[in-house]
């Protein structure tokens, strides 16, 4: 599994977890849904800022949203 991939099923596995929609989501981290669909689907490159934001949102190192290791910590 390419790395998108990995960071796309990570990033909705965990906003899920929390009960969010997409919609939500997209509220939170002031972009459009459409672009955070985007994400989730693995069709852009998110910038390290959005990664930092997705690793400190959820608690999880960076390392295990890209799929580096699967310690969430």
């Amino acid at each position: 599994m390419e790395q998108l991939e990995i960071l796309a099923e990570r990033i909705r596995k965990l906003r899920k977890q929390r009960k969010l929609t997409q919609k939500e989501m997209a509220e939170i981290m002031g972009c459009t849904p459409n672009h955070y669909q985007k994400i989730e689907y693995g069709k852009v490159n998110i910038p390290t800022t959005t990664l930092a934001f997705f690793a400190d949102y959820f608690n999880v190192s960076t390392d295990y949203l890209l799929g580096r290791t699967d310690r969430r910590e």
